[in-house]
């Protein structure tokens, strides 16, 4: 998933593309993501786990060997793109999906310790991928990751043949039970889905400004795409602490005050970056940013789960999370535009704070609605 990021600057040199249109890979790999992960939800929902993840480790490594032999920035983006993208999907938004069946009364802390593989990835991978680009090529180095997820993936598949259990378990030793509906905020089931859609994409809109553009603003500011990759793995070792921290928090405060507090935090780590160009400063804001940011996507996952039944959790998870990634692909392209018009990072930042405070916006809107019963666990 970070591959391309870390391979933002390398693409971009050797095919001579504007910062936009290096940036458009990463889009077309979000949207691809994005897109999958409702069908792929769907279809978890019906046949399990196991077989969509199988075919989705076949596509990563198709994408990866196909986006290294690439002859042109457009082949190399559909690579990447649909292939790459669609292949990721099934990893997280579905396996969330997954994992919130198998739990009940720790549910918000089993979401969080799942989905910190993805930053834990991100901490080991940006400076390895980023050793090998400078040394070998962003090419051999793709081919490499193809082989990887091959042999490490197909063999875990076969751990996902169980499936999970049919009814909800009680909750046990007090704790309270979750919401089965939408009615108990005064909305419909839509317009409840709605909301966290636009809630989603906003909040990814700004979390995927440092995220994506970190190792080529390092780069722009002199310190070189080494130190970028330090900081990025930096940002998302945080994002692990975060999203373990939040996954406990949110099991004692519920979904959406875990949203409001996660988007009100990652504000103001955005808005610490505006003064901040040093390298020191640079690698305390990134930390920041990791630690505040991190239990924001699993928050949706509860959130669907408090107030929807289980038989619908995949699709409306994966709905809830594609529009993260969206937010993930616009805000990823509307950076590396608003920096090629600009000449600077300072606009894409106050466009983050922007859309993140449509997010915070809208969990304490939720919040208002939301009964007090409903604001705790016990």
């Amino acid at each position: 998933m970070w591959a391309v990021v870390v391979a933002l600057p390398a693409v971009q040199a050797e095919f001579g593309a504007a910062r936009a249109d290096a940036s458009l890979p990463y889009t077309l790999t979000m949207i691809c993501f994005g897109v999958a992960s409702i069908a792929i939800g769907r279809l978890s929902d019906r046949f399990g786990i196991m077989l969509p993840i199988a075919l989705a480790t076949l596509l990563l490594g198709a994408g990866y060997a196909t986006a290294a032999l690439a002859p042109s920035l457009r082949a190399y983006t559909l690579a990447q793109g649909v292939l790459i993208g669609a292949g990721s999907a099934a990893t997280f938004a579905p396996l969330i999906a997954h994992v919130s069946l198998w739990f009940t009364r720790r549910r918000g802390i089993a979401v969080a310790i799942f989905a910190s593989g993805n930053y834990l990835a991100g901490t080991i991978w940006p400076p390895i991928v980023e050793h090998f680009i400078r040394t070998d090529g962003w090419r051999h180095t793709y081919l490499g990751i193809a082989a990887f997820c091959l042999s490490s993936m197909l063999p875990l598949t076969l751990l996902l043949r169980r499936r999970p259990p049919l009814a909800e378990a009680p909750a046990a030793d007090g704790a309270r039970s979750v919401v089965r509906s939408p009615q108990a905020l005064g909305l419909s089931a839509n317009v409840l889905q709605g909301l966290l859609v636009l809630s989603g994409l906003s909040c990814c809109v700004a979390m995927s400004m440092p995220q994506v553009h970190l190792v080529a603003y390092c780069s722009d500011l002199g310190y070189g795409p080494a130190r970028g990759a330090q900081m990025l793995s930096l940002m998302l070792a945080c994002g692990i602490v975060s999203r373990v921290a939040f996954g406990a928090i949110c099991d004692r405060i519920g979904g959406l005050r875990t949203l409001l507090l996660g988007g009100a935090l990652q504000g103001l780590a955005l808005l610490l970056y505006l003064p901040s160009s040093g390298l020191v400063s640079l690698y305390v804001v990134s930390a920041l940013f990791g630690l505040f940011q991190g239990g924001i996507v699993p928050s949706y996952a509860i959130i669907v789960r408090e107030f929807f039944s289980r038989a619908e959790a995949g699709a409306r998870v994966s709905t809830v999370i594609t529009a993260s990634i969206f937010g993930m692909a616009l805000g990823g392209y509307l950076s590396g535009a608003i920096f090629d018009v600009t000449g600077s990072y300072r606009a894409a930042f106050v466009n983050g704070i922007v859309f993140n405070l449509v997010t915070v916006s809208i969990a304490f809107y939720l919040l208002r609605r939301s009964p007090g019963r409903f604001a705790f666990a016990r």
